[in-house]
């Protein structure tokens, strides 16, 4: 009986050392000198992506982010927004209108189109803007086997 009360008393001092144990407090965080460099900061300095710019040399990749900025700005100035508008708003953002091309306002009967689609060649490859229902699209895409951006009837840019 002796050997198991002396087991039993030797199981509660281990279970109470380990609830003191679990209970002891973390110790506290070390406090910074005073001699650390003050200039340091703890939280890095957020890095701002630079305004999308027009790279002539680039590709359509290179150029995508500022075709859809030129084109969502002159979206959100309202007004009209047909193919003539779009081409001449690219070309004053710096694009060359003769590697443009748009379709057409309107429809075989003479109804408002519900989309249009303009482009920029440029580089081997593409710029495509698609605007309708209130909505914008612009992708990069490459040549078509004729050397044009869009497919299907497309009008002069004769202005």
């Amino acid at each position: 009986m002796r050997a198991l009360s002396t087991l039993a008393v030797g199981s509660i001092i281990a279970a109470v050392a380990f609830g003191l144990t679990a209970c002891t407090p973390e110790p506290p965080m070390p406090v910074p000198s005073e001699t650390a460099d003050p200039s340091a900061s703890a939280t890095p300095e957020p890095t701002v992506a630079p305004e999308p710019e027009l790279d002539p040399q680039g590709t359509a990749v290179d150029n995508l982010a500022y075709f859809d900025k030129v084109n969502r700005a002159l979206i959100t100035q309202g007004g009209s927004l047909d193919g003539r508008s779009f081409i001449d708003n690219l070309v004053q953002a710096g694009f060359s209108k003769p590697t443009m091309e748009v379709t057409p306002d309107r429809t075989s009967i003479n109804a408002q189109a519900d989309q249009i689609q303009f482009s920029v060649r440029i580089n081997g490859t593409c710029l495509i803007g698609q605007y309708g229902n209130g909505k914008y699209n612009g992708v990069a895409a490459d040549l078509l086997s004729d050397g044009k951006c869009l497919v299907g009837t497309t009008r002069p840019i004769d202005w």
